[in-house]
């Protein structure tokens, strides 16, 4: 009975996990598809827009019934601050996908851990005790995740699953996609480092306003950066006709953006860390890859080089590497306060072994 319900207890978030990757990976590929038809800017603001329309009602009805402080000009100040960091990341990623593939968006974003690593350590959250595996494992991780990112970007290799054939050959136009797949890498690559200085600061508000409901946060967070990218999309797309949404691929894209996307995965990851743990969860990011791979071929008719299967093999292992270390790292503070609690206990006057002998 409960080797059952333990293994139910890890089959659902597994399941969870893969169907919120199996999102995201969809996410990717809907954002390529639509900005055919929408201007990736425009797409952007209505899709924030949408979402801070769906969470709205969550957010006003758990704000009421919490003990949570009133929101003043300050705590305003750091959502709009935390929204910043999304939009950048978000505008990154959209323009990123459109100049290169899903797929190298989706091995970029294992990078995160890596960032997050480095800013930790600048930001003076982190330190690195060379002498323990755990730190080892961390400093090591970055490097081969940052040179997996330059392989990746920099190296595409002969093609080694072609999903259409391609009799054309022209330099100029082999030279341009060359290009903008290195723009595109770059662009993919700020967007991990916008979103991990998005967790940073996240975890901050987070620690800022413990009391306050997640779905409160989330809301201005969708709210000011619909204004931040509306702003920017007012002087970058000059036609106004632009704006005019259709029934076409474009407002799909919005639709799945906001509902699928942004909510729905949002709530099933936040399940699953509560159920199963983050490190849990973290540990399903690479496979993200593999579905983005296989739904670009499908819908996008997109190659899989040999540089992009070296490169995220290699980012994968370090990827790995630095969640190893973080794992090891908090089992021996664990172990460590345990060890302080036990001392403790004894020094209480409650001997553990001596009563035998007495």
């Amino acid at each position: 009975m409960t080797r059952s319900a333990t293994g139910t207890g890890k089959l659902l978030p597994f399941i969870g996990m893969m169907v919120a990757m199996l999102g995201q990976s969809g996410s990717m590929v809907v954002i390529k598809v639509a900005i055919k038809d929408i201007n990736e800017y425009v797409m952007v603001v209505y899709t924030f827009a949408l979402s801070a329309i769906l969470v709205l009602p969550f957010a006003v009805f758990l704000h009421r019934r919490s003990q949570s402080p009133p929101i003043n000009f300050v705590a305003l100040c750091r959502f709009f601050l935390l929204a910043s960091f999304g939009s950048l990341g978000t505008i990154q990623a959209y323009v990123g996908i459109d100049l290169s593939s899903p797929a190298l968006l989706s091995a970029i974003l294992n990078l995160m851990p890596a960032f997050t690593f480095i800013l930790a350590l600048i930001f003076k959250m982190e330190q690195v005790h060379w002498r323990t595996s755990s730190s080892q494992a961390k400093v090591l991780g970055t490097l081969v995740s940052i040179a997996g990112a330059f392989v990746v970007i920099l190296y595409k290799g002969p093609i080694i699953y072609r999903s259409h054939s391609d009799n054309f050959s022209n330099e100029t136009v082999q030279f341009s996609s060359e290009l903008n797949w290195i723009l595109g890498g770059i662009m993919c690559v700020l967007d991990a480092l916008f979103t991990s200085l998005w967790y940073i600061y996240q975890a901050s508000v987070g620690d800022t306003y413990p009391t306050m409901d997640v779905s409160v946060i989330v809301f201005f967070q969708f709210l000011f950066s619909m204004l931040q990218c509306g702003a920017y999309a007012f002087f970058a797309v000059k036609d106004l006709s632009e704006w005019k949404l259709k029934v076409d691929i474009g407002l799909i894209g919005i639709l799945y953006q906001a509902i699928i996307a942004t909510l729905l995965r949002y709530l099933l990851v936040m399940w699953c860390i509560v159920k199963a743990g983050p490190l849990f969860c973290a540990l399903f990011q690479p496979v993200a890859i593999i579905f983005t791979v296989w739904m670009g071929a499908i819908f996008l008719g997109d190659d899989f080089s040999l540089g992009s299967l070296v490169g995220a093999a290699i980012i994968v292992i370090g990827f790995y590497a630095v969640q190893w270390g973080k794992s090891k790292e908090e089992y021996e503070i664990a172990k460590g306060v345990e060890h302080l609690d036990t001392e403790s206990l004894s020094h209480d006057g409650v001997p553990l072994l001596a009563d035998r002998n007495t």
